[in-house]
């Protein structure tokens, strides 16, 4: 079975061709700046070099068009007619308290999906576009909906109600809802697949670390809590974005530098974050770089968010009554050795201990934890388009 993985933002679209029986990345790619001058689609094989296609790209439909076109491209083309995806799976950011797993893509499901935009205006826009989008070319390919909040639809109330007025909660469902579900739902399998354990038995912290950050408790393999909350912008500090700080900061802001919502908003999740501290980059390369050359600010930076995500870390052993594995995972998690020593070596009142040479890698599979740690500490690379597709496979598998 070969399925077809879309992800879209706002003026991107990436994707992923993948066969299922051997779970193949037959072709992938990325069309960029979709609706703006200076489209371009770059569609790369498992068996050739990229392919810079240019080409002006008005929406997503014509994108959508484009990378049909180089799927079954007689040069660069993986397969011969689109009549071989047997199902599309798509990324959707939100669903609200909608939906708790994938689903088959229907008409309720998409109404569902308008419905949550006023708490995703920036995400869920260009999904339903990219599928809308995907069901005027293949309008005869089943397609699935899988969610990045779903997975932390298991929390309990006491997780995700916040203390303000209940009736807001009840008129516009402001709660926590979590983020990056999907990749914490692969790695948290992954772990439990490696440690040979069954994930019933293990309790697990999930550290999806990069410009984006989130921490998750999978207790029995659910999620308890998350560190994202209503919208991504809670939780740790992180490339751009505050995460969690004294919401009175925003009036005293608002009113000292005479700001509105809009402005306010645009500083907490663009200019904040490791950018904001450091006045450098919010790539933790550059900030490393100029960190170890002496920039305090950028030293400074680096601590906040090591703290942020080490204080996160020792909330979740506390909601789970104990911790057996802690997993690094995305940019930030599967390649910086430095970042993963520093908040493990402030964890050894876990019993928790990191093999110096074991931890000296850049995005592989591995324990880096020693063999007598009494908490088993875990790189897994992320890999939300197979964690995609298979949910895709497993919804499908009955109708076609």
């Amino acid at each position: 079975m070969k399925i077809l993985v879309i992800n879209c933002g706002s003026s991107s679209l990436k994707y992923q061709l993948m066969d299922m029986d051997n779970e193949r990345v037959l072709a992938k790619g990325l069309a960029e700046r979709i609706g703006i001058e200076g489209s371009v689609l770059t569609h790369k094989s498992e068996e050739m070099e990229s392919v810079v296609i240019k080409r002006d790209m008005k929406n997503h439909k014509v994108a959508l068009e484009i990378l049909m076109n180089a799927l079954t491209d007689e040069k660069h083309g993986v397969i011969k007619t689109m009549d071989e995806i047997s199902a599309v799976g798509h990324r959707v950011v939100h669903a609200g308290e909608k939906f708790a797993s994938s689903v088959l893509i229907t008409e309720d499901v998409m109404n569902a999906l308008k419905e949550c935009i006023d708490i995703a205006p920036l995400h869920n826009p260009p999904n339903i576009m990219g599928i809308e989008a995907c069901k005027e070319i293949l309008p005869d390919v089943p397609m699935v909906g899988v969610f990045d909040t779903a997975f932390h639809q298991t929390m309990p109330k006491e997780a995700y109600i916040y203390p303000i007025p209940y009736e807001y909660y009840e008129k516009y469902k402001i709660r926590k809802y979590g983020f990056h579900g999907t990749s914490h739902k692969y790695v948290g399998l992954r772990a439990a697949s490696i440690l040979n354990k069954p994930i019933n038995d293990l309790k697990i912290i999930t550290c999806h670390l990069g410009n984006g950050a989130s921490i998750t408790a999978i207790k029995e393999g659910i999620s308890i809590d998350t560190s994202m909350g209503f919208t991504p912008l809670e939780g740790l500090a992180m490339g751009t974005r505050c995460g969690s700080i004294d919401p009175a900061i925003l009036t005293f802001l608002m009113e000292k530098e005479e700001l509105n919502s809009q402005e306010i908003n645009n500083i907490l999740n663009k200019k904040s974050g490791v950018l904001g501290v450091s006045g450098v980059s919010n790539d933790f390369r550059d900030i490393e770089e100029a960190a170890q050359k002496g920039n305090k600010r950028a030293q400074l930076a680096l601590d906040i968010f090591n703290y942020r995500v080490r204080t996160t870390i020792g909330s979740y052993v506390a909601a789970m009554n104990g911790v057996d594995a802690i997993v690094f995972t995305a940019g930030l998690g599967e390649n910086s050795a430095t970042n993963r020593k520093d908040i493990c070596d402030k964890l050894q009142f876990l019993g928790l201990s990191i093999d110096d040479d074991k931890n000296n890698i850049r995005g592989k599979e591995t324990i880096i934890s020693t063999e007598d740690s009494k908490v088993k500490v875990l790189v897994i690379p992320t890999d939300e388009e197979l964690m995609i597709a298979k949910d895709t496979e497993e919804i499908v598998a009955n109708i076609i």
